[in-house]
């Protein structure tokens, strides 16, 4: 595990748990640790280590590459349809360093007046951050959520430049590609800074109005812009990986941490030590953990979803934004 950033051991932890609790094949387990550890020989010692060696106990090669898996539904009900009036939806690109990222917006439709637009200086804008399996159609419907609250909402596809998350033959390549690298969060970061800069320039939006949220991996790059972009006045990552304790009294925005109460929910690693972080700091913040959840539970298309508790995070989230990201 030391070979791992602290993001990779984030993303073996939670598919390890998966695995344990019947909601990964096995398969699937294996071809996603070879791609985050490099190898299948590391990737049966990482296992082995973390109590799990009969996992790849059997594999002589590289696994064959799954098929995409079948895309889930949503069944909540704060779901919102791709053509739902209210709305206005589609693809659009950003320049990030001379590279086309597409992010897929969302913004109230002209003939509505949602409470979030009242204000002066245009609607206030919402940034999204995907989790480790790339921009889905999940993350689209979140998306609208926020645009029929009255936000004007951007999630961006951190795999662009892998030719789009739609694009990469084999899914479970993914994570490790959203992970590999030293300066890999340097990379998002910037891909979310110059969303920022775009929607600035034209975009429609009051600039002085930001805030963003992010779910499990998501969640962390959220926790990263917020210790590197001053400007963001509300962030509400979900369940995501800590950033650097040193980096805190970077954080100007106001942060809602959502989080199960799982005890072998690896997110919640070292979470004592982050909030005495932030008090040090003199963060404005509020941690909240929702009983009876474990990882991921607001994704409404994933088996651990717990619809009462999402609906509840989902109501501290615009609450929170609310308060905050005029400020």
């Amino acid at each position: 595990m030391t070979t791992l950033n602290y993001e990779q051991r984030y993303l073996v932890h939670e598919f390890v748990e998966d695995f344990r609790d019947g909601l990964m094949p096995r398969r699937d387990l294996v071809q996603r640790v070879v791609h985050i550890a490099g190898g299948t020989t590391a990737a049966a010692t990482l296992l082995a280590a973390m109590g799990v060696p009969e996992a790849a106990a059997q594999d002589d090669g590289t696994p064959a590459a799954s098929p995409a898996p079948t895309p889930v539904p949503p069944h909540s009900p704060l779901a919102v349809v791709a053509d739902d009036p209210a709305i206005a939806a589609g693809e659009v690109l950003i320049d990030s360093g001379g590279v086309s990222i597409t992010a897929y917006e969302a913004r109230p439709a002209a003939s509505a007046t949602p409470a979030a637009t009242e204000a002066p200086g245009g609607p206030p804008l919402v940034l999204v951050c995907h989790e480790n399996r790339g921009l889905t159609e999940h993350i689209r419907d979140v998306t609208r959520r926020f645009a029929k609250e009255g936000y004007v909402t951007a999630a961006l596809d951190l795999l662009s430049r892998e030719g789009g998350t739609a694009n990469v033959a084999d899914p479970s390549q993914i994570p490790a590609l959203l992970t590999k690298g030293d300066d890999i969060f340097a990379r998002h970061v910037g891909d979310f800074r110059a969303a920022i800069a775009h929607y600035r320039t034209g975009g429609g939006v009051d600039p002085d109005a930001l805030g963003m949220t992010g779910y499990c991996f998501g969640g962390g790059v959220t926790w990263r812009m917020a210790t590197e972009t001053p400007e963001l006045k509300a962030a509400v990552p979900f369940y995501g990986p800590r950033p650097p304790l040193d980096a805190i009294p970077n954080i100007r925005a106001a942060v809602l941490g959502v989080y199960s109460d799982d005890p072998n929910d690896f997110a919640n690693e070292g979470q004592a030590e982050l909030v005495a972080a932030l008090e040090a700091a003199g963060v404005t913040f509020q941690i909240n953990t929702y009983p009876g959840t474990q990882h991921a539970f607001h994704n409404d298309t994933g088996p651990r979803h717990n619809e009462a508790q999402a609906r509840i995070a989902w109501q501290d989230t615009l609450g929170w934004f609310a308060q905050h990201i005029r400020g």
